[in-house]
């Protein structure tokens, strides 16, 4: 099927909205919802294809070009799935925060743009250099180190022109994919099956500056701990690598006690993405009461829920099929999900990873279209 021909798919999109607020209500596990709830919104990366513009979907572009783009990308969006999706407004510029370095930073890695994706790059190789390096990690004065000269000037100014507070750090590159960046997948296996007392002290520094910088940003904030929003959540796609030994020496100790200290209240957000084939981690994972999660193309509805049984699950539609616009795989991986879930609700019909430039509206059509003839409840 063309993607011409997907936009001709029969979708009453009325009916679909209408049936997909109620579809989210519960962390989508009402009993009341009459379908599975979509999760696609898009992304901004996705203008250029759809559009027919040149443009890097991963570098920066204009403010006024970005919010042009989103506005004609909405026009075409409305049309085709009964929504507009991007934001067509955006922050005044002055109204941005100065640079607050990021934990990667903290732990002497560079983040470098190769015209395609950022990528964080380390600077140790050997234990000897690692110890050296948590060392000089664990002597930093964090404020100081993350917090750029002209903090307190610009917050007080920001606040007192638009009543913007700093943003709040709930979310992180995960500890296994942190590790890797900084010292190499391959040193860090062998160094957990070699020294594991030197990767257990990597994995307690991670934690001490995960807790610390998320800290620090709270009292920016305003808040302390007996006032602050609860919610965390963790990108650890590497953690694929490690056994589910390693797992539970270096990475699962981590989400733990930051889990704990944030969110300990059952409704609270406590979120894991992991989009690789890390299904040997679950019942680990499943220990951490995950109020959603988002994994990779191979880890389905049915295997998550054996140790998930009340966490969203964002997936599964796997995102090479639905970037390549394929109508029909796309159809059928949808109506996969929806007969998986159909017993246990708590779907949330996302991509396992992100959504690229090149996916179509038409695919998110398509996705709509298999919700409503196979998701319905």
């Amino acid at each position: 099927m063309s993607t011409k021909d997907a936009a001709m798919l029969d979708v009453d999109l009325d009916q679909f909205w209408k049936d997909d607020e109620l579809a989210h209500k519960d962390n989508c596990f009402s009993p009341d919802a009459p379908q599975v709830a979509l999760g696609i919104r898009m992304s901004e990366e996705c203008v250029f294809a759809e559009l027919g513009e040149e443009g890097n979907p991963w570098g920066h572009t204009p403010r006024e070009r970005r919010l042009e783009l989103n506005k004609r990308y909405n026009d075409k969006a409305e049309r085709i799935v009964g929504r507009r999706l991007l934001p067509e407004t955006l922050p005044e510029p002055d109204a941005e925060f100065p640079y607050v370095k990021r934990i990667g930073e903290v732990f002497e890695g560079k983040y470098i743009h190769n015209g395609i994706s950022e990528w964080l790059e380390g600077t140790v190789n050997t234990p000897s250099e690692l110890e050296k390096l948590l060392d000089r990690v664990e002597k930093l004065d964090l404020r100081e180190f993350i917090l750029p000269p002209d903090w307190e000037s610009e917050k007080k100014r920001i606040y007192e022109t638009y009543g913007i507070k700093p943003p709040l750090m709930r979310h992180v590159r995960g500890p296994v994919t942190l590790a890797t960046s900084i010292y190499g997948a391959e040193n860090l296996i062998f160094l957990i099956i070699d020294e594991p007392d030197l990767a257990k002290r990597f994995s307690d520094v991670i934690l001490k500056v995960i807790t610390e910088m998320a800290a620090i940003m709270d009292e920016e904030a305003g808040y302390d701990e007996t006032n602050r929003p609860g919610g965390f959540s963790f990108a650890d796609d590497n953690c694929c690598l490690l056994t589910p030994e390693m797992y539970e020496l270096f990475g699962y100790p981590i989400l733990k006690a930051v889990f704990d200290r944030w969110c300990p209240d059952p409704d609270d957000y406590r979120y894991q993405h992991s989009d690789s084939d890390m299904a040997h981690l679950l019942p680990i994972l499943g220990r951490l009461n995950l109020t959603g999660c988002n994994f990779g193309p191979n880890v389905l509805v049915d295997e998550i829920r054996k140790y998930m049984p009340r966490t969203r699950i964002d997936g599964c539609l796997a995102p090479f099929t639905f970037m390549n616009n394929d109508i029909e795989a796309i159809i059928k991986e949808v109506r996969r999900d929806c007969e998986m879930a159909r017993e246990t609700r708590g779907l949330n019909l996302s991509t396992a990873g992100s959504i690229n430039n090149g996916s179509l509206l038409t695919s998110m059509r398509a996705v709509m279209y298999a919700i409503q003839n196979y998701g319905r409840y």
